[in-house]
């Protein structure tokens, strides 16, 4: 299916932890706004723009800006003045993907209109009494407000991604039935979703006597990846980090069972260690070359071949645009 819709091309979105100063208090993360025990950074913009040069050089087609999530006008701003810059030095070519939370309908607007033209804004479940679980009750995590986000972000003609976290206390298979279900109803183009993994400076750790097995969990997370590429053929689907802190071999699984995005770390090593948002997370202590020549490495073995220089835009969107056009 994998190879008949999307090919056996794996694109790169070089991954940049641009900050991770949290306005959220999500029950599960380890950078959340109340663990106190996070050194908290913010990347110089010289550092992104040099992270984001190197994507260029290397040709990985794609970078990806992901931070905690904040709202403020300075925070905006910055973000909109970079992916500007972004543009600049990479002659139009660098492709960019956000990751940055929840944002107003002109936010979205405001940096579509700059460079970025995809968008990750993962629900983490979608059954909303499960939310509820790994996130507060308030203003602040609001159901809702989530997946009126997703529909502004279409609204803004962004390539449109979400995700889910697999395996999590409370989680049912039906609760993930119904995840991949949601999915499909909300016509995505992308998703990244993983096995959760816990953390124990964070609320949810308290209830890990109800979680499977690691091994059980990431087999589980295969077997999401496996059904959503034949639900939805023709998206864009990544093979999590998250894999590889269970099994050193698990982002190559995840290509074998229908994924064919990958992530390389370009965040500074300086501050990999402080965006670790389970434990265990790989690749912390690897530079930008060293983490490129090991995916490398790892997608020959897979068997596909790396598609340098590419965007990799979903096909899915522009059959979707396509559809909406007629």
């Amino acid at each position: 299916m994998k190879l008949s819709e999307v090919g056996n091309k794996v694109y790169f979105r070089g991954l940049i932890e641009f900050s991770n100063i949290c306005s959220k208090d999500c029950l599960y993360c380890g950078i959340r706004q109340g663990n106190n025990k996070v050194r908290r950074y913010n990347a110089t913009n010289e550092q992104i723009l040099e992270a984001c040069r190197f994507a260029w050089e290397k040709r990985f087609g794609s970078v990806v800006l992901q931070s905690g999530e904040l709202s403020s006008p300075a925070f905006v701003k910055r973000v909109d003045g970079l992916l500007k810059k972004i543009k600049q030095l990479s002659n139009g070519e660098l492709g960019i993907t956000l990751s940055c939370g929840e944002q107003s309908p002109d936010t979205y607007r405001r940096w579509f209109e700059s460079g970025a033209h995809r968008y990750l804004l993962r629900i983490e479940s979608s059954n909303r009494e499960l939310y509820y679980k790994i996130h507060p009750e308030n203003e602040t995590h609001c159901f809702e407000k989530r997946l009126a986000a997703l529909g502004f972000l279409k609204d803004a003609g962004y390539q449109v991604g979400t995700g889910v976290m697999i395996g999590l206390p409370f989680q049912t298979l039906e609760h993930l039935a119904d995840d991949l279900l949601f999915m499909k109803k909300l016509d995505i183009d992308m998703c990244g979703m993983g096995p959760y993994i816990e953390h124990e400076d964070t609320p949810l750790y308290e209830h890990r006597n109800l979680l499977m097995s690691k091994q059980e969990r990431f087999d589980l997370a295969l077997n999401m990846i496996a059904v959503l590429r034949l639900l939805m053929p023709d998206i864009n689907i990544a093979a999590a980090t998250a894999l590889q802190a269970i099994d050193p071999a698990g982002r190559e699984k995840a290509l074998a069972v229908g994924a064919n995005v990958m992530m390389p770390n370009l965040t500074p090593c300086e501050y990999r260690e402080e965006y670790q948002l389970y434990e265990n997370k790989p690749c912390l202590d690897e530079d930008a070359e060293l983490c490129r020549n090991c995916l490398e490495a790892r997608v020959e073995l897979s068997g596909d071949e790396i598609g340098f220089g590419e965007w990799g835009d979903s096909k899915h969107f522009f059959r979707r645009q396509q559809k909406h056009a007629n």
